[in-house]
């Protein structure tokens, strides 16, 4: 219970002296807040929507296996082939890839964009309030008398100043490595999708050849019964005759 009280108590210490460093570091804060909370929250959101895609969790053994089982699909992947392996042509397969990738990657890519233009807003607007303080301290120095006062201004704007520099710079280092990891999972995702539609569409290819082949051969065999019926027809096609009995030896009446 003691060390249970002791850390609340330094989480309330810590807590106290985050919010008044950020209370001084002016207006500027406010929005640096609404651009972390949106890169973070959207990085979380688009991290957990690529999880739910399972892509990484099923081997390319098992989904190459449910291709010509589909009693055996499951989860996210068995649910896209059953949405794309309905396809009979090669022009089917690209247009169902293509919807594919416009209800599922295409929001990725939406949020990703949204994501970097955080991270990259973020120093600048700690830049913003960096000028904002400077401005502060200019403005305490040309009207105060140099009292005690004129100081606590002066200080409260250099404060301001630096707090928003380091604030904007501390929200944009971890969004650029957290948008980089993000970037590098989707287009791992959008190389399974490739894969994907180069193994469905041999699939695809390969079952047409087969079916030229069997119609080819279903017509050949039609065209050869149909021309041995004509040639039957004219009698063209000599029947085999059968070979006239050999004259038996006449026997010899001894007198």
């Amino acid at each position: 219970m003691e060390f249970l009280q002791a850390t609340a108590e330094r989480l309330a210490s810590i807590w106290d002296q985050a919010t008044a460093i950020w209370l001084n570091g002016g207006l500027a804060m406010v929005a640096i807040a609404v651009i972390a909370l949106a890169m973070f929250g959207m990085g979380t959101h688009v991290h957990f929507s690529l999880r739910r895609t399972g892509f990484l969790s099923v081997p390319e053994k098992a989904w190459r296996r449910w291709l010509d089982h589909p009693r055996e699909r499951r989860g996210p992947i068995g649910r896209l082939l059953d949405a794309v392996a309905g396809a009979r042509t090669v022009d089917e397969i690209a247009g169902q890839f293509e919807h594919v990738r416009a209800n599922e990657a295409a929001p990725f890519e939406r949020d990703l964009r949204v994501m970097k233009v955080c991270v990259s807003a973020a120093p600048l607007v700690g830049l913003l309030g960096t000028v904002t303080g400077m401005l502060a301290t200019f403005a305490a120095l040309s009207s105060g008398a140099g009292g005690e006062k004129t100081m606590s201004q002066v200080a409260k704007g250099i404060s301001e100043a630096l707090i928003t520099t380091e604030t904007g710079l501390v929200i944009a280092l971890p969004g650029v490595f957290f948008h980089y990891q993000l970037v590098r999972k989707f287009e791992s995702y959008k190389a399974f999708l490739a894969h994907l539609q180069t193994v469905c569409t041999q699939k695809v290819y390969q079952r047409q050849r087969e079916d030229v082949k069997h119609r080819a051969r279903r017509t050949a065999r039609a065209q050869i019964a149909q021309e041995l019926h004509r040639r039957l027809g004219n009698g063209r096609i000599a029947r085999p005759s059968v070979p006239a009995a050999a004259p038996q030896p006449r026997e010899t009446v001894a007198h």
